[in-house]
């Protein structure tokens, strides 16, 4: 096994995962979505939409895009929050997005080498280093893509859980794996 066969893995449940955690926002109202929580981006649209953002500036930067910003995202504010011309207004447009990202990401993933992981990844920081650019090898990019999605997918199912929802989305890897075993 290469270094690829487990970034792989990681990105598989990466989408699955939220695959799920999307499913499981879908019966909910407006006012749940935006319903503040003391933890994540502060309600859950917004930790969706910090999520989706996450995942859309770093497969531009690991395509060679070191400033991108996902659509809406202006001065620093999250997509989804109507801030910026081209902001996700809803969750079936912020899903209908997503499912192209998906369908990118899955394109990147497909053709990844192990030397593609030791390439230098470079970012425009918009927090930590103040605009700085910052170089990452693309092992930890990929890495961090993956391990913040579960992070913020952990916090995303609380939310829902605080919005009342007794049924929540599958979120760990295991339980991919176990449904791939039984299918």
């Amino acid at each position: 096994m290469n270094a690829v066969t487990p970034i792989l893995r990681l990105h598989e449940h990466r989408i699955w995962a939220t695959h799920h955690l999307l499913e499981a926002c879908r019966p909910l109202s407006d006012e749940q979505l935006h319903q503040p929580h003391e933890i994540g981006q502060g309600t859950l649209w917004r930790t969706l939409c910090h999520l989706y953002a996450a995942e859309y500036v770093w497969l531009a930067a690991l395509q060679g895009t070191d400033d991108a910003v996902a659509p809406g995202d202006v001065a620093g504010k999250l997509p989804g929050n109507q801030e910026g011309e081209g902001a996700a207004t809803s969750l079936t447009t912020l899903i209908e997005r997503w499912q192209q990202l998906d369908q990118r990401w899955s394109d990147y993933l497909d053709a990844l080498t192990p030397e593609d992981l030791e390439k230098t990844i470079y970012r425009i920081s918009s927090s930590s280093y103040q605009g700085q650019r910052i170089g990452s090898q693309a092992m930890d990019v990929l890495l961090h893509v993956a391990t913040h999605a579960h992070y913020t997918t952990a916090q995303a199912i609380n939310m829902l859980r605080h919005c009342g929802l007794s049924d929540l989305p599958p979120s760990m890897l295991i339980t991919l794996a176990r449904s791939q075993a039984v299918a």
